[in-house]
């Protein structure tokens, strides 16, 4: 996942900065140490000449008076000066490249944002959206991530090909450039409910035919969210304690759920969407081979208006736009959605 940061500083950056700090520091020291051996002046005057020294200054009111001392600070002010002109040489250097290339990368990524088309934005990079996340990852599915905490996406590796904004998912301009107008999706996962209801009014009224799913933190929240504009509201507290009862009250069912879920079995849901010049259009289910010959499992067909049929009989006929919710072996749900296009 590739971040778009504008304010940090690169990692060789801080590291140069260090090195630069310590050289100057060691000649300053290296100056002090030798003025107050060769010349016997106190440490404060000591380290007081070797800054002036190497910064250039040179006030005047105080200098070496023995022979030695004069050679030790000919020999330090071509040495240690010379060390803190390097040291901040190369520290200026390498910040110009580090802000010159972070610039040219953060205007690559901001034409890649720019080309996203039907992708997925998710607001919030906490727990509950790092688990969408990785779904999205593992399906390679393009996504666009908004989180205003830099360390909880730090440790993203960028493998899974998603981009990642800094910045508060309530504002209008990040929404607008995280390509809301032209995303397929999106999950508002923020840890408040009232910043979650902001991002989908706002995301709702950039685009109607948005499919946003909102977290929400209370149950009290829901009919707000979905008000807001939310098509579905999840709040895990419910859903937790609901599968902790199905797990206590059924264990059989909530073993083959999570079993599923898990992906421990070969055993997949999906949403399969009848499209215009689909084979399956006006033919009932007994006659095509998602039953004989993929051996799927229909367990629901959702009709273009929204009407929904549960286990449908084999005297179903399957419209265009129909939206059939299938269980059953991942190839075999694959040769589907290639056939039902």
């Amino acid at each position: 996942m590739r971040l778009i940061l504008f304010t940090q500083i690169s990692t060789l950056t801080r590291r140069r900065l260090g090195y630069a700090v310590l050289a100057i520091f060691c000649a300053i020291s290296f100056g002090a140490l030798g003025f107050f051996l060769i010349e016997g002046f106190s440490l404060l005057d000591s380290f007081y000449l070797a800054t002036e020294t190497v910064t250039t200054v040179g006030y005047g009111d105080v200098t070496p008076k023995t022979v030695f001392g004069r050679i030790f600070a000919i020999f330090f002010m071509l040495i240690g000066g010379g060390t803190v002109l390097y040291a901040l040489t190369s520290l200026v250097q390498s910040i110009v490249q580090s802000e010159f290339i972070s610039i040219l990368d953060d205007r690559r990524k901001t034409k890649e944002m720019d080309k996203l088309t039907n992708h997925f934005i998710i607001c919030g990079a906490g727990r509950v959206g790092r688990r969408i996340i990785g779904n999205l990852e593992a399906q390679k599915l393009p996504f666009i991530i908004i989180e205003r905490d830099p360390q909880k996406v730090a440790g993203w590796t960028g493998k899974g090909g998603g981009l990642v904004i800094i910045g508060d998912a309530t504002s209008e301009e990040i929404l607008r450039r995280a390509g809301v107008t032209r995303a397929k999706g999106l999950a508002s996962c923020l840890p408040d409910d009232a910043a979650n209801v902001y991002v989908v009014l706002t995301a709702r009224g950039m685009n109607e035919e948005l499919h946003i799913v909102a977290r929400a933190v209370e149950e009290e929240a829901e009919p707000k969210l979905i008000r807001a504009g939310a098509n579905r509201v999840v709040a895990p507290t419910i859903i937790g304690s609901q599968s902790m009862a199905r797990a206590l009250l059924k264990p059989a069912i909530a073993d083959f759920m999570d079993s599923i879920v898990a992906e421990n079995l070969d055993l997949a849901f999906e949403e399969v969407a009848i499209e215009e010049k689909s084979i399956y259009i006006g033919k009932k289910l007994r006659d095509t081979n998602i039953r004989s010959e993929l051996d799927l499992v229909i367990v629901a067909i959702r009709r273009k208006i929204g009407e929904m049929l549960f286990h449908p009989s084999g005297e179903t006929v399957i419209l265009e736009g129909d939206l059939l919710i299938v269980i059953g072996r991942a190839e075999s749900i694959q040769h589907l959605l290639e056939q039902a296009k």
